[in-house]
């Protein structure tokens, strides 16, 4: 094991963590999932959004309308960090806000049509590199990329 991930040029299992298969799997799909997600960001010049707006915007198309703090919450940064990206989305016209119909004191962020347009195009982008990316494997690697990742859509469903 040792020796592959020395030769992919992947860091060695941090230390102080336990050793063995679980450990050595786990620092193998930490480094090959950073690579492979900047490795299709590269797709996203066309987007023309940094990553932070790009993930706020992705939260709001597949999630629905939140209010600010529900948002923050779920891309793990501040309240006013959140209200700085959705105020320049905003801007951009990727989103919208309006108040709850069920309480008027909660102002919603969702994604707007032009929003949606253009994360689905980034998405494509992103989706199109990967599957250039696995294509010239042996058919029974593809499956086998297939199983991980649906194993792991499995354990990282909320």
């Amino acid at each position: 094991m040792k020796d592959r991930q020395q030769q992919s040029g992947l860091p060695p299992v941090p230390a102080g963590l336990p050793a063995g298969e679980p450990t050595e799997t786990a620092n193998l799909l930490h480094s090959a999932a950073v690579r492979l997600l900047r490795r299709a960001r590269t797709a996203d010049g066309a987007m023309d959004l940094d990553g932070p707006r790009a993930s706020a915007l992705s939260v709001l198309v597949f999630g629905g309308p939140l209010p600010l703090s529900r948002l923050a919450a779920a891309e793990q940064v501040t309240p006013p960090a959140i209200a700085k990206t959705v105020d320049a989305l905003e801007r951009a016209g990727l989103v919208s806000r309006t108040r709850s119909t069920t309480d008027r004191r909660v102002v919603l962020v969702g994604a707007t049509p032009a929003g949606r347009a253009l994360l689905d195009r980034g998405r494509t982008a992103r989706v199109r590199l990967i599957a250039e990316l696995i294509g010239p494997l042996p058919d029974a690697d593809r499956r086998a990329l297939r199983r991980a990742a649906d194993l792991l859509a499995t354990v990282l469903a909320p």
